[in-house]
């Protein structure tokens, strides 16, 4: 199994999609980099800054205009979703308002250190957005639901086998093309659902993939978030998340400080917040595998085999 290719849509493609949603012509129109599933784009209409998307995932950008309504009208820093769309049979695309800022990872430590109060509160008013009108464990789904019944459900359908269709179809076949290990991932595996009772009775909004890649700053306070794996379960999945980039500069001591500032109880923490890295734990090991990221995955392989 070779690495993802991110799409490349060509300049007359790009305009071409963006005549659809805007009536006089875009100007600017510039790669941005980093990103490593989709093409990224920024371009300018009558003064104004936006940002489209690219992708070949089947999967497209159904789910992104529900959550970006969900969190902007929850007063969640989040790019407004313009338009959803597909160009062609095998490209799908997304256009957002631009959120300024730089992302966080390319700050010093001692500067994001000073932005972590205020990532800890945006991220636990981002955890508890009221998520009663849906349900569901999981993915979100365009309709806004979880795409499973329940968290262990959930568990086994993300690292099941077939997954025709999506970004991980064939995902087994890197046993045997890349550096994964089958005794290393069975034994995390087993660690997981050891820890998943304590973590499935939990049902809150998660983004995901929340790394300081997905979080905006202009260097003195956070602006926003972008992206994401957006789910319903565990909100310290985000938190296990931040843990693994942030925590040299007091991600976890600031997190917890916070929640007993402001009342909030979180009952076997220690237990959800293993659990919650053994689960982003397998899937940034395979994911690492399948781009090619030796150094991302020996940091994984290391901290999640160390962990208990």
């Amino acid at each position: 199994m070779s690495a993802y290719e991110r799409p490349n849509p060509d300049q007359a493609d790009i305009e071409r999609v963006l005549r659809e949603h805007f009536p006089s012509p875009v100007a600017d129109i510039a790669e941005l980099k980093g990103g490593n599933l989709g093409g990224v784009y920024r371009f300018v209409h009558e003064g104004e800054k936006y940002v489209v998307k690219f992708t070949s995932l089947t999967e497209g950008f159904d789910t992104e205009r529900f959550v970006s309504h969900l969190l902007t009208s929850s007063g969640i820093p989040f790019p407004k979703c313009i338009a959803v769309g597909k160009h062609g049979p095998q490209l799908s695309y997304v256009i957002f308002d631009w959120i300024e800022g730089g992302v966080l990872a390319d700050y010093p430590d001692d500067r994001k250190a000073r932005q972590v109060p205020e990532l800890v509160r945006l991220l636990t008013r981002m955890n508890h957005i009221d998520v009663s009108a849906t349900s569901g464990y999981g993915r979100i789904q365009p309709n806004g639901d979880g795409a499973h019944v329940t968290w262990r459900e959930c568990l086994d359908a993300t690292f099941a086998e077939d997954q025709t269709g999506t970004f991980w179809e064939n995902w087994t076949d890197l046993f045997h093309t890349t550096r994964l290990e089958r005794d290393v991932f069975e034994e995390c595996r087993a660690r997981m659902m050891a820890y998943a009772p304590y973590n499935e009775p939990h049902r809150h909004f998660v983004h995901g993939d929340l790394h300081p890649w997905n979080i905006l700053s202009d260097g003195e306070r956070i602006t926003g978030f972008i992206d994401g794996n957006f789910a319903y379960g565990d909100y310290l999945i985000d938190l296990a998340t931040l843990e693994g980039i942030l925590g040299r500069v007091g991600i976890i001591e600031a997190y917890e400080r916070y929640q007993e500032q402001s009342g909030i109880v979180i009952p076997h923490f220690k237990e959800r917040l293993v659990g919650a890295h053994y689960y982003k734990g397998l899937d940034g090991l395979r994911f690492y595998a399948k781009m090619g990221m030796d150094d991302g995955y020996d940091y994984i392989r290391s901290f999640m085999l160390n962990l208990v």
